[in-house]
């Protein structure tokens, strides 16, 4: 049993949580929060132990009835592994875990250089293994990596592009919202996604720009590989129905935009409406001489809950890459391919 506490209690956070207590073979000592708000209070009723990052949240809590199971140092001290789900403050907290001899799980928000690895489990599961330290990447990441990873393994990629769609906010982020804009992000190019996938494919030719828009559930990226074979558009589409954690929708089925893979996901049940995969449109995949164009939709919320599981799986556990992503895909309902 892997004992594993989250550092962190937001939208990454909440859903890693969840994802680490539905499995068999690990067990959710509790999640640390900084507000006492309307989630930590459904945090307690679900039965998840609570603990402050310092004494003045601790009053903050005792002050508005939340309980708590104590501070951080005490999570640390009943924990395996670590996943810090903090926005950005991974590198103020990796002396702490040092300190107490933790393993620790990062997000996407801090710098490959926080870890030296980074993560996505079907590319380099094994070699994550007995790491003390790993980055799972970033939502966007995560996408192309599984989808190029797919189309490199199935036919080798010799140059990628990739324009991506960026929501400008989270669906609760009212601070922000959307923008009455389109906005260059950045405006100097390329963008920094493609050396961040290369910080997991390190020998993929990739370049990548991107804009901000107006909505707060998903990201689209529009792909183009070029690919030393010359595959016919039915043969992509078997490499990526083959790919885990990839999942093919149809426009003609009526998922016409972003806002259809979220309601599907709402229609079948998914908590919190989450897409864990990465959504390609199969109508949308065309093969033009040495060149695959597809439609990629990444549902930035929830596409790293099933990485932040088997990463630590990997630092903690003997369990092989492909056992530990069928039973992920599992217990969070994903198809799995045969």
């Amino acid at each position: 049993m892997i004992n594993v506490g989250i550092n962190g209690y937001g939208t990454i956070g909440r859903r890693v949580a969840d994802a680490v207590a539905a499995q068999k073979d690990m067990k959710l000592v509790g999640a640390t929060k900084v507000k006492p708000d309307y989630r930590a209070r459904v945090a307690v009723q679900k039965g998840i132990p609570l603990y402050v990052p310092n004494q003045e949240v601790a009053a903050a809590f005792d002050r508005a009835g939340v309980p708590y199971a104590g501070d951080l140092s005490k999570l640390l001290s009943e924990v395996d592994v670590v996943v810090d789900a903090t926005p950005e403050l991974g590198a103020e907290y990796k002396p702490v875990f040092e300190k107490h001899g933790k393993k620790a799980i990062f997000q996407g928000g801090e710098e490959h250089e926080l870890t030296g690895f980074s993560f996505v489990a079907q590319v380099n599961y094994t070699a994550a293994k007995g790491r003390k330290y790993v980055r799972v990447v970033s939502c966007n990441t995560t996408g192309l990596c599984r989808v190029l990873g797919a189309v490199d393994s199935g036919f080798g990629i010799t140059k990628a592009r990739a324009v991506l769609a960026r929501r400008a906010a989270d669906p609760d982020e009212v601070s922000k919202g959307p923008i009455d804009a389109i906005v260059p992000d950045p405006v100097s190019l390329p963008s920094h996604h493609g050396p961040d996938v290369q910080s997991v494919m390190k020998s993929l030719k990739i370049t990548t720009m991107a804009i901000k828009v107006p909505v707060t559930h998903m990201h689209l990226h529009s792909l183009i590989a070029t690919v030393r074979g010359r595959p016919t558009e039915e043969e992509v589409i078997g490499a990526l129905e083959s790919a885990p954690r990839v999942m093919l929708v149809d426009g003609k089925a009526g998922f016409k935009s972003t806002a259809q893979v979220i309601d599907w996901a709402r229609e079948v049940g998914r908590p919190r409406n989450d897409v864990f995969e990465a959504v390609v449109w199969r109508d949308s995949v065309t093969v033009v001489d040495d060149e695959v164009y597809m439609f990629l939709g990444v549902h930035q919320e929830a596409i790293v809950t099933p990485e932040n599981i088997d990463a630590i799986r990997a630092v903690a556990s003997e369990v092989p890459a492909e056992e530990s992503m069928r039973t992920t895909d599992a217990t969070l309902g994903i198809r799995h391919p045969t």
